[in-house]
């Protein structure tokens, strides 16, 4: 292992703390709430299993000299871990439903891809198989903000997109980026590649709607109108029974 491939992988490391760590703003938001708002638990669970997945990649008697790729997404997993149970626990009937289906079927995906490499493939054959599967899913994770960059192009409004996530996504996906080249392992180097883009558009996107307030909703602006309307009516009836109250006198 090269002396830049061991700092381009701390680096990622740190990074990918740092980027495990970022929805902690999110999330105790949600707590003092008590709502998960439009904040999409999408990511959460699809980060669980790109860290579980890569985590296994990295195990020696799967790939050599990433010991790195391990410990960091190790780490991930028991933080993804609980962000998802914390949805879950936040999160309306039809959202929690929807998550506890995604989380069952991750464990499920995870528990079949180590089975499987571990009782019926050896050598190349196992890292051939888990590198696949770390890649696919690793690309996924990074695509599932894509919902959310969709909501703030269509609020004009960045609010459920926080800016320490988007550019983290950017700097983790960079730093593996570069420790996948230098390391010429395709299935470290590809997904990163991936997340490197997707984390510059985030970043671009934030930057064109981070002083714009959004645009409510069609709903929520009847809403306001026809509360207006409302208080307006109970205004004049107000005054009508005064006046029908002064007659009296």
């Amino acid at each position: 292992m090269t002396i830049a491939h061991t700092i381009f992988g701390v680096f990622g490391n740190a990074t990918a703390l740092f980027l495990f760590l970022a929805p902690s703003i999110t999330f105790k938001r949600i707590i003092k709430n008590k709502s998960t708002e439009q904040f999409s638990g999408i990511p959460y669970p699809m980060t669980l299993l790109n860290c579980l997945l890569s985590a296994w990649y990295g195990l020696p008697f799967v790939s050599k000299d990433n010991t790195l790729v391990s410990t960091i997404n190790g780490t991930g997993a028991v933080i993804e871990t609980i962000y998802v149970l914390i949805f879950l626990f936040y999160a309306p009937k039809k959202e929690k439903a929807k998550i506890f289906g995604i989380f069952t079927a991750v464990l499920a995906v995870f528990a079949t891809v180590a089975l499987v490499s571990l009782f019926a493939l050896h050598g190349n054959g196992r890292k051939l198989f888990c590198g696949i599967a770390a890649t696919v899913f690793s690309i996924i994770m990074y695509g599932s903000p894509l919902s959310i960059m969709r909501l703030v192009i269509k609020t004009k409004s960045v609010e459920f997109m926080p800016f320490f996530l988007s550019l983290f996504v950017f700097l983790c996906g960079t730093s593996w980026f570069v420790y996948g080249l230098i390391g010429r392992d395709p299935f470290v180097a590809i997904p990163n590649g991936f997340g490197c883009a997707l984390g510059t558009l985030q970043l671009i996107l934030y930057f064109i709607y981070c002083g714009n307030k959004g645009e409510k909703p069609a709903d929520a602006e009847k809403d306001d109108k026809s509360s207006l309307e409302m208080k307006s009516e109970e205004k004049k009836q107000n005054v009508v029974n005064g006046k029908q109250e002064q007659q009296r006198v």
